[in-house]
């Protein structure tokens, strides 16, 4: 018996306490020495008001309060820091980190070892970074408001949300406005970036050196390129709207073994897709529409497929410059193409004869653009008529042995069709910051 009692002694002394819940008043430092006096698992309710001071999260706790309940870190530094495993945070506002950018200063910082994080429905403005998930595993990243830095500059500026090295983080249902990229995902992997809105950005999505990472459900909103997939391998890029994006929609670049599908582009894009040195992709069910050039297709990518897409009203279906024959087809299904007059006598769906997108004339416009003068000159007329009465003349290119009669619809939810409403056409007066997204070296 004694010693069954000493035993439930021993185990009652090695168990944490039971988690409290206690409030945190709104004062300089009070906060700092609330996180210091509690016990893991306990919760800190935030009052109402301004909580100034940065402060550490040590242990595994949970704080949470309304979005009344500010931390505000004074300009110095980041404003929360997540040290600790099982953390949440919950509800209130995040304000007031310092501005330098090489120190990745962030309204909310999870390093590394601080796995199971859990950052939801905060409001996070004015910080240099939003959240910056830099090295745990398997965060939570959900419901958050992030309004970023607005210097003239963009590349100045930091990104809503960072992730580093962080493998199974979880982005789902943020709204993230204004800075540089919504999302920069940055030598991380298996990780899932769902249902997110984006705007007024650089890049709304921006992958580099990542593996097996999943952007399902996403939109882009007026930024100047909506998802950037570049130097990755594996990425799923699924069931995205880009809407009224400045240069580009989809940009894969040194992207590889890529699942790109149900994707809408849509609305005074530069390049609907661009597909630069990038290989071995499935492209497919995706509608390319309103843009300058459907899909930009350059630099040595080969074995990608490239099928069931729609591309509608593009100035210019496609544009690849090279002497190999592409096919753009799969197992006897192309791609619907607006611009294609073609019969479909027998009604299976596909037109009786092959598209062709572009011929030798748009090869020279592309190298030497001062010829568009003679685009309308019988010499001209008279090349384009060979050429498609005498297809051996053709100088390699895209070829769609089965171009569809349909077009994939990919409907927009009214109230994300009046957000891209608000911004339709304001390109039309020229660039707004110094960012070169031609020259993808600037990223």
């Amino acid at each position: 018996m004694i010693r069954h009692v000493l035993a439930f002694v021993a185990l009652a002394a090695a168990l944490p306490a039971l988690a409290e819940e206690r409030s945190v008043a709104p004062c300089e430092g009070c906060l700092a020495r609330a996180i210091a006096g509690a016990h893991p698992g306990d919760v800190l309710v935030l009052d109402d008001g301004v909580h100034l001071g940065a402060v550490t999260i040590d242990r595994p706790l949970t704080i949470t309060g309304s979005r009344d309940a500010v931390i505000d870190g004074m300009g110095q530094g980041t404003v929360v820091t997540i040290d600790a495993p099982d953390v949440t945070l919950s509800g209130f506002t995040v304000t007031g980190s310092g501005h330098r950018n090489q120190d990745l200063d962030s309204g909310v910082k999870i390093r590394r070892e601080a796995d199971r994080a859990v950052v939801e429905n905060l409001y996070l403005f004015e910080n240099m970074h939003g959240i910056d998930v830099h090295g745990g595993h398997d965060a939570r990243v959900t419901g958050n408001e992030i309004i970023g830095t607005r210097v003239l500059h963009m590349n100045e500026r930091g990104n809503g949300i960072y992730i580093w090295n962080s493998p199974g983080t979880l982005i789902e249902g943020n709204s993230i406005r204004y800075g540089r990229d919504g999302i920069f995902s940055n030598a991380s992997s298996d990780s899932f970036y769902r249902d997110n809105t984006f705007r007024d950005l650089r890049f709304g999505v921006h992958f580099m050196y990542t593996r097996n990472t999943e952007l399902i459900g996403n939109v882009s909103i007026g930024n100047h390129l909506g998802f950037a997939v570049m130097n990755s391998d594996r990425a799923v890029v699924q069931d995205n709207l880009s809407l009224g994006d400045r240069d580009h929609g989809i940009a894969l670049n040194y992207a590889n073994n890529a699942d790109i599908s149900g994707n809408l582009v849509q609305g005074g894009t530069k390049k609907c897709l661009f597909v630069y040195n990038a290989s071995l992709n499935l492209i497919y069910n995706n509608r390319f529409e309103g843009c300058g050039i459907g899909i930009h297709y350059t630099a040595g990518s080969e074995r990608n497929v490239i099928t069931a897409n729609a591309f509608i009203g593009n100035q210019e279906q496609v544009k690849f410059v090279g002497t190999r024959y592409l096919e753009w087809s799969h197992d006897g299904h192309g791609n619907y193409w607006s611009d294609n007059p073609g019969f479909d006598l027998n009604g299976d769906g596909i037109a009786d004869g092959a598209y062709r997108p572009n011929d030798l004339m748009d090869q020279i416009l592309w190298s030497q653009p001062a010829a568009a003068l003679l685009t309308g000159s019988p010499a001209v007329q008279l090349i384009r008529w060979s050429q498609q009465n005498f297809p051996a003349t053709l100088p390699g290119g895209v070829r769609d042995s089965f171009p569809l009669m349909q077009p994939i619809d990919i409907p927009v939810p009214p109230d994300i069709a009046a957000q891209a409403a608000e911004v339709a056409g304001r390109w039309t007066t020229g660039p707004l910051d110094d960012t070169d997204l031609e020259n993808l070296s600037t990223h």
